[in-house]
């Protein structure tokens, strides 16, 4: 990013044209810290953004829900100008998320995330639940992928090395360009409105994941475990586009764990929901934080 932060400043900015008083800061988590920033006044919402993404993807959404409520968005750990990740530290994004809670003095919030952001919202509902006042997740809830419970084996190391040996030789920017259009073409007929921003975003990434042998940031099938224990009463919205080139389960298997949970599809749009079709989505979150309260 071009401009400077520093931590605990309040600065006025436009974010898509709009007004906002923002605050600037940073919150120290274990081996590291989080960058976020925070506007107006209400019950917290807290966003959270996908992978390869930052902050900024929510540009359409945080002015917008500030007039309501006290909006929260941030980089994760490895993303953005958050504290980089080493392949030697676990720690899990949703734990990072409530040390940021903690830190901001929050008890409970709504969690809106998409994509790995909805990943980090379904581990939320597992192990953080009475930390939550809603949970909005879009374009992904359950990653079926090993937990922390299952550090990564010498073989799954090997493997690793050679997928990045493979995509060292392939070419980083080559990897950016082919899931950049990934996202696009999984979009409908408004895809092009986001493509500067998200390509802006995509190239800026420093790309540490996909080079690395990342440990288990995400709980996964531990997750899986134990909202089948549990079945938390929160409510949920699974929200997903459909598009011809976007998949998506329309019986998402996390409802059945999920007592006050729901799925929500927006027509005409494809994984990158709220940069694609901002209004419609703004439109879902209004009416599911509405319905909350």
């Amino acid at each position: 990013m071009s401009k400077e932060y520093y931590p605990g400043a309040s600065i006025s900015e436009i974010v898509k044209g709009h007004p906002l008083v923002v605050k600037q800061g940073r919150v120290e988590v274990g081996n590291g810290s989080l960058y976020y920033e925070e506007a107006g006044w209400g019950e917290p919402v807290i966003f959270v953004h996908g992978h390869s993404l930052d902050h900024r993807m929510w540009d359409e959404q945080f002015p917008v829900f500030a007039k309501k409520y006290r909006v929260i968005r941030y980089d994760l750990r490895g993303y953005g100008i958050s504290s980089s990740q080493t392949e030697d530290y676990q720690f899990t994004h949703a734990e990072d998320l409530v040390t940021l809670m903690d830190s901001l003095h929050i008890k409970k919030a709504h969690i809106v995330g998409l994509s790995l952001g909805g990943f980090i919202t379904a581990d939320m509902l597992a192990y953080f639940p009475d930390r939550m006042l809603s949970a909005f997740l879009a374009s992904g809830n359950i990653r079926k992928s090993k937990g922390p419970s299952e550090p990564m084996t010498p073989e799954e190391a090997r493997v690793r090395d050679k997928e990045i040996a493979a995509l060292k030789e392939k070419g980083v920017d080559v990897m950016k360009k082919e899931w950049f259009e990934g996202l696009m073409k999984s979009g409908g007929s408004q895809r092009e409105r986001m493509r500067e921003s998200l390509w802006q975003m995509i190239d800026e990434w420093d790309a540490w994941q996909p080079l690395h042998k990342e440990v288990r940031v995400v709980a996964g099938l531990d997750a899986i475990e134990k909202l089948k224990k549990n079945h938390p009463d929160v409510p949920a919205l699974i929200v997903e586009g459909h598009s011809s080139g976007n998949r998506f389960s329309k019986e998402p298997p996390i409802l059945q764990y999920l007592p006050n949970g729901k799925l929500k599809v927006i027509d005409d749009c494809g994984h990158m929901l709220n940069m694609e079709r901002p209004e419609e989505f703004n439109a879902a979150l209004e009416e599911f934080l509405k319905n909350v309260q």
